[in-house]
């Protein structure tokens, strides 16, 4: 297999810091890597130096002769004159490009939005670069990279401005782009804090960190069971550290059986880590605590319209739209860009107001916001980072553990250590004033937690510690998110914003979004979501189920839980097999085999069992 790029001792020091410490490593042809490291450790770095636009303090980087490398970085070249046409696509005649699949494909994909719909810039494919905002920019850089044919892509943080069918589209597009012909010659390597998107794409996996790469197979799933086993052998992480890991790996193994698949190291050992994890939160407890907190009524929204604009660029939001919130519901918002849905938060906390229906707040709802823009520190600017959070107030329940916490706990456990604890506002990162944020949001005690892109300039370790916290969130969460990843680890059910005016219910997740999408399902007149297609009637038909058809389908669940509590213990089983037969190759062959049949059929059952409860209510 061929080498494109190599790092043989490279060097690079900021300042008294070493960013990388003779660090080597080779990108294959072929190959699909993600970077992934706390903000600060030198992932920016490591790409730049194999970019060749870092600079070495020591040690070498070559590339192969006749390899040409394809870089979007966080800031970009385009020139401010040039039309958003040009700039992907060059001086490049239209027939010439419109006759090529992968070119208008890659315009569809990133840009189509952007060009076409709510969201699109005025003048469209015309339009000047330079009167874009920072994420149309950022597109129009990714889709320019996309539509060329270099051979190495090295990308960092792609996903960002991308909506969630981006994101999906990016996804597929990489993992296709070398693939099928057996003579493609390229590699990727990408940096980025979305955990759905490095399961999908990658197949290897660095981690930056102490001035060192570490390497492992697989994706984030991947790195995060094996870093867990690397935890537990070294036995040198604090006991926090390695409860939030085993959190995080019983919640990936709790998930789809694609996602720990790639894993090449003992299995009996990754089991042994999370052998007594309790799910990730209870929900019960919760539910039980926010209503308590709450009473029966959060948020009602009746009837509500609400349009924005005005003459031809008039756009309606939301068209007679019934939803309401409960007690402990916590939702995740999707929809594409344009469809109105940070609009939709100021309409639930009454910072706008609908054009016809009204949104009543129950009396004891706090509210608790956490915005894009992060406005709210410039008043504390001058201030250090734990006494912003301790004039919201000293302590917290953590319902989770029954236990108060301090204002310096929480702070810790959003990723402040001590000495950074007491940072001037003014001089933290973008990422860190965002987990300050959440920090004072949370010790305010809010019953109602409205999150909007929560997920931006995180690292993947800062998001797993805040995902740690809102577990003990006793309130109602309506959370924001291009983050899949984010939306099924912290919400129990997706809505989407298809951009028919309507809210519509996604039992089956962000996949039933993406394929509604594919379907053009914003264009068949889906009605409003009304209270009983938000959550199950209280006389238990469910939405739109006859009383005989909800009977039919609760026989129908009860079976399917029967056949799938076998299957489990079939796969418990054929696991402890694995782990007993792990020195005899055939043996163990054998047994996987069995093993991927048996998570096929377990994964069809359970998708059997989703269409069922939906008809249950």
């Amino acid at each position: 297999m061929a080498h494109l790029l190599n790092l043989e001792g490279a060097t690079v020091i900021h300042g008294a810091r070493t960013v990388l410490d003779g660090v080597s490593l080779g990108l294959d042809d072929g190959a699909r890597v993600g970077v992934v490291g706390r903000n600060g450790d030198g992932k920016s770095t490591l790409l730049r130096v194999l970019a060749g636009s870092q600079a070495l303090d020591g040690g070498r980087a070559t590339r192969s002769r006749g390899t040409t490398l394809g870089v979007l970085s966080q800031s970009d070249d385009l020139d401010p004159s040039h039309t958003v046409r040009r700039a992907v696509v060059g001086d490049v005649p239209d027939h010439v490009w419109a006759s090529d699949a992968r070119i208008r494909s890659v315009l569809d994909g990133l840009l189509g939005d952007m060009l076409e719909g709510p969201a699109a810039a005025p003048g469209g494919a015309e339009a000047l670069v330079g009167q874009l905002s920072g994420g149309q920019r950022r597109r129009v850089a990714l889709a320019r990279l996309m539509a060329g044919d270099d051979d190495v892509l090295l990308l960092d943080e792609p996903t960002n401005h991308l909506d969630v069918e981006g994101v999906a589209w990016l996804a597929e597009h990489l993992r296709t782009r070398w693939g099928g012909s057996g003579s493609a010659r390229g590699a990727l390597v990408v940096v980025t804090h979305d955990r759905w998107f490095l399961d999908a794409v990658v197949e290897r996996t660095w981690e930056v960190h102490d001035g060192v790469v570490d390497a492992y197979d697989g994706g984030y799933a991947a790195y995060v069971l094996a870093r867990a086993e690397r935890a537990r052998i070294a036995s040198v992480t604090a006991e926090r550290r390695d409860n939030l890991l085993r959190k995080e790996l019983a919640w990936l193994r709790r998930g789809a059986p694609a996602r720990t698949s790639k894993p090449r190291f003992r299995i009996e050992a990754a089991n042994a880590l999370i052998a007594a994890e309790p799910p990730p939160r209870d929900a019960f407890a919760l539910a039980r605590t926010a209503t308590a907190r709450l009473g029966k009524d959060v948020v009602d929204v009746e009837g509500a319209s609400l349009a924005v604009g005005e003459g031809d660029g008039r756009r309606v939001l939301l068209d007679d739209v019934t939803w309401r919130l409960g007690p402990g519901d916590r939702i995740g918002v999707v929809g594409v860009n344009g469809s109105g849905k940070t609009t939709l938060l100021k309409l639930l906390l009454g910072q706008v107001q609908p054009d016809a229906g009204r949104v009543k707040l129950g009396k004891t709802v706090v509210t608790g916001v956490l915005s894009q823009d992060l406005r709210e520190l410039d008043a504390v600017a001058d201030q250090r980072v734990l006494e912003t959070v301790e004039r919201e107030a000293t302590s917290v329940l953590d319902v989770a553990t029954g236990k108060e916490l301090t204002a310096s706990s929480v702070v810790e456990r959003l990723g402040f250590p001590a000495a950074r604890a007491w940072t001037h506002v003014r001089d933290l990162s973008g990422g860190e004033r965002r987990r300050l944020q959440l920090a004072r949001l949370l010790v305010r005690g809010p019953n109602l937690l409205l999150l909007d892109e929560p997920t931006n300039d995180l690292d993947t370790d800062t998001l797993a510690a805040v995902e740690d916290v809102l577990d003990g969130f006793a309130g109602t969460l309506v959370v924001v998110s291009h983050d899949r990843y984010l939306l099924e680890r912290t919400t129990d059910r997706q809505v989407a914003l298809l951009g028919d005016g309507a809210i519509r219910d996604l039992p089956g997740g962000v996949e039933e979004y993406l394929r509604l999408r594919h379907a053009g399902a914003a264009t068949t007149g889906q009605t409003t979501l009304s209270d009983d297609q938000a959550r199950p009637r209280q006389d238990g038909t469910g939405s739109g189920a006859s009383a005989a058809d909800a009977r039919a389908a609760r026989k129908e669940v009860a079976r399917l839980e029967r056949q799938l509590a076998k299957l489990s213990e079939r796969e418990a089983k054929l696991h402890d097999a694995l782990a007993a037969s792990a020195a005899d190759y055939g043996a163990a062959a054998k047994l996987d085999a069995e093993l991927r049949e048996l998570l096929s059929e377990k994964e069809a059952l359970e998708e059997e069992w989703l269409e069922a409860a939906e008809t249950a209510g």
